[in-house]
């Protein structure tokens, strides 16, 4: 069972006070609070677990603090839609709003390789009026020999330049607790300049330790990447670890199945599970085509691939992109093959655009 309290409900009020110690005395159930900063008001929710059968609905609503109660579904417990449409999406970070009515593009580096190519995405980035990126710092790979990222090395330049340019948030993949401390550490030593979202990856969907750490620090938003191998159901559960944990800033992202049915693209693209998703869960969906695609291939309409699956995930509802960009993609140090030209983003950004509207039209057409 799920308390919905009012809006910007003061936690030192009587109001509150009363709720929280009827809710207390509740035999058998255990308490749980997760707060939604928006950007005008702060939602507080209260999770009611155990055997919540026997409560009386009624009586929680009655409470003086409680705007409506919903009954929860087993699964998706915290990020659930649980048939409540006027349950709030998303969350805003840094300025910038993550919902599902809302569309967010993170052109930029797969792996940062030097200063003078992160300066260079960046200073694209801000000529065209863009503010969010990607920039790998470190970098889960198969081979053990090949380039793992600069790691902590290249945040301080990548954190001071993105501040430079005015680029507001930076995803930045993590494979352990002690980067996300890393990050930290520099994030503060620059003087927050900008702001990072935590990036789990699809090798580490299931690292249970990492998803956790990363929900219990409620900094950083989180983006989990869907799991290669397992369900969509599995890759869904792993970010009610985060959530469970408190950190209920997150975005799930779709990268593609490893299938050899996707053959020749890297990846079976998945894109049309975005509505599903956007179903079954309160959460705003990512798209990733670049790893999805894995190849700057271009179709006979004189259009990249990479393109072609972007519009496809955008007009079923996606609500952030993430792809791959570099100034000079035959130099990259990961993923060259798949990352598109700097001279190419303007483009990009300009057909991403026209899918959003037509999102827009169809929904026009439909409600």
């Amino acid at each position: 069972m799920l308390a919905i309290l009012h809006p910007n409900v003061d936690e030192s009020s009587d109001e509150y006070k009363l709720t929280w110690e009827t809710l207390e005395r509740l035999p058998g159930i255990d308490l749980r609070i997760h707060t939604i900063q928006g950007k005008e008001q702060k939602l507080t929710e209260i999770y009611l677990l155990g055997n919540t059968q026997a409560i009386d609905i009624e009586l929680v609503n009655a409470l003086p603090a409680v705007e409506r109660v919903v009954r929860i579904s087993d699964e998706y417990r915290v990020l659930g839609r649980h048939a409540d449409t006027e349950r709030q999406t998303g969350f805003s970070y840094n300025g910038i709003d993550f919902n599902q009515e809302t569309l967010n593009v993170f052109p930029g580096l797969c792996a940062v390789d030097n200063p003078d190519n992160v300066e260079l995405m960046m200073k694209t980035l801000h000529e065209l009026g863009h503010t969010t990126t990607r920039m790998g710092a470190y970098k889960p790979r198969t081979n053990p020999y090949s380039f793992q990222g600069h790691g902590k090395e290249c945040l301080p330049y990548v954190f001071e330049l993105a501040g430079k340019y005015g680029i507001k948030v930076v995803a930045m993949e993590v494979m352990d607790s002690s980067e996300i401390d890393e990050i930290d550490d520099a994030l503060e030593k620059a003087g927050h300049p900008t702001g990072v979202m935590l990036q789990i990856g699809t090798r580490n969907s299931q690292n249970f330790a990492l998803l956790k750490a990363a929900g219990r620090q409620h900094k950083y938003p989180v983006l989990v990447k869907r799991g290669f191998g397992i369900t969509l159901n599995e890759s869904l559960n792993a970010t009610e670890y985060l959530a469970s944990e408190g950190n209920t800033q997150v975005i799930f992202c779709l990268r593609g199945m490893k299938s050899e049915f996707g053959a020749p693209h890297r990846n079976m693209v998945d894109f049309g599970h975005v509505p599903i998703i956007k179903r079954l869960t309160r959460m705003p969906v990512c798209i990733d085509p670049s790893h999805s695609v894995g190849t700057r291939a271009i179709a006979p309409d004189g259009i990249l691939d990479i393109a072609h699956v972007t519009a496809q995930g955008i007009t079923a509802g996606a609500n952030m992109v993430l792809v791959d960009f570099h100034p000079n993609p035959e130099e990259a140090l990961v993923d060259g093959a798949q990352a598109l030209k700097l001279t190419e983003l303007s483009q990009y950004l300009e057909d991403v655009n026209l899918a959003w509207n037509t999102y827009k039209k169809r929904l026009a057409i439909w409600n």
